[in-house]
């Protein structure tokens, strides 16, 4: 059930948003997700607003970033696209159908062709399955059946050998454990990803392994990734179009190339400038945030992100939420900020 139809609050009143590409494998449009907190001190129940009037669409063979800090609702908007959470508001568009509100019979045969794999891939695979029995799994749960030439098939192109098939996930290393959560994803030829921090616990030999692995994957199958991280550099080099989230809204969004000459919003910029430099020599001046994001409990009025920001002017930024609104005439980039230009 929607989750604002059990309280009192009303839903914003929905922006229009640009009409999807033709190639849009999937898109998000003006979604929000709401979720119930219930205070033990006065049993009442407050509304926190996870994610806010977000619109975000990736297409067929592209890799599109999604960036911010922890707690900024970039996880919650990834269940989203895939259904796993049920939006507040707004809609999820599949390949062209509205999938908002099919019921669980009709969506899990579109469920096949949106996988996730998980931020912590060892928690993620079942320990009292072998590895060859976790890849099987969601075979048989489509009723596509599954044999040893399958499982070991689909090992190999994550580059495990099919030996591997008979261990269990406690005797494998967290970057093994991650090639088998891709291979199991990659079971049901899935035409969209969402890689949640699909990196984060890795070390740096093995993260490069896996980035390869996907960029390999997508180039022979033609997937649409969405990547979800805290790391911007992570996200600038393997993506096509980024979007940078900030306490549940999207804050900026623009082409890598565009994003990496430098961000218009002020938080963009913080991220940019806490990328370590790869000269050490080399000085530069950095914009250091103060402060902390604001509680989801109790949202501010205005610009999330005035209380932080070297740019907030009294009146304006604590008073009215800006919207997301292009700046560049000649390359896509959209920004919510009233001084973008400063």
């Amino acid at each position: 059930m929607n989750d604002l139809q059990d309280t009192n609050a009303s839903a914003p009143v929905e922006t229009p948003a640009p009409a999807p590409p033709e190639d849009d494998v999937i898109q998000g449009i003006s979604l929000g997700k709401y979720f119930h907190q219930r205070v033990r001190a006065f049993g009442k129940s407050t509304l926190v607003r996870a994610v806010h009037e977000a619109t975000i669409g990736v297409a067929r063979a592209e890799t599109v970033g999604l960036v911010g800090e922890s707690g900024s609702g970039k996880t919650t908007l990834g269940r989203l696209l895939l259904r796993l959470l049920e939006p507040s508001f707004g809609k999820v568009v599949f390949r062209g159908r509205d999938v908002t509100f099919l019921l669980e019979r009709d969506l899990r045969p579109l469920r096949r062709h949106m996988q996730l794999l998980f931020q912590d891939a060892p928690a993620s695979l079942d320990a009292r399955l072998s590895v060859g029995e976790i890849v099987a799994e969601p075979l048989h749960i489509h009723g596509l059946g599954a044999d040893r030439a399958r499982v070991a098939e689909l090992l190999a192109r994550v580059g495990l050998p099919a030996a591997y098939a008979q261990r269990r996930p406690a005797q494998l290393s967290s970057g093994q454990c991650q090639r088998v959560a891709i291979a199991r994803a990659l079971a049901l030829d899935p035409m969209f990803v969402v890689c949640d921090e699909p990196v984060a616990s890795l070390d740096v030999s093995e993260q490069i392994g896996i980035m390869d692995l996907l960029a390999t994957l997508q180039a022979e199958r033609a997937l649409a990734y969405l990547i979800i991280s805290h790391d911007l550099r992570l996200v600038l080099g393997s993506s096509q179009r980024v979007y940078v989230m900030y306490a549940g809204r999207i804050v900026e969004g623009a082409s890598s190339r565009a994003l990496s000459n430098g961000g218009r919003h002020p938080y963009t910029r913080a991220l940019l400038h806490a990328v370590p430099e790869p000269e050490p020599r080399r000085r530069r001046l950095r914009l250091v945030l103060e402060g902390e994001p604001p509680s989801p409990f109790q949202p501010l009025l205005g610009c999330a992100f005035h209380p932080r920001c070297p740019r907030a002017r009294a009146g304006v930024c604590d008073t009215d939420a800006p919207p997301l609104a292009p700046v560049a005439a000649d390359d896509w980039h959209d920004v919510a900020c009233w001084f973008p230009y400063e």
